[in-house]
């Protein structure tokens, strides 16, 4: 097992731990955005809308630390 290859593993432990938090994320916001729809259905159309700009704001994040990992896992 040489430098690269562990590079490579590092790299997918990265990638995958940025997925499942981004995941996590968005999955605790959708159910926050839920009850808030539920509790206060007038309110809904906001609160969708500030959903969808946090759950942007997570996967442009999410975005970035894999161009991160891909980048660390190709160079010398």
């Amino acid at each position: 097992m040489n430098q690269f290859s562990l590079g490579y593993f590092a790299a997918g432990i990265g990638a995958g731990l940025a997925v499942i938090g981004a995941g996590l994320g968005i999955g605790k916001l959708a159910a926050a955005a839920m009850e808030g729809s539920a509790r206060q259905p007038t309110a809904a159309g906001d609160i969708r809308t500030s959903m969808i700009i946090a759950a942007a704001l997570i996967e442009g994040a999410t975005l970035f630390a894999i161009v991160v990992t891909l980048l660390l896992a190709i160079a010398k």
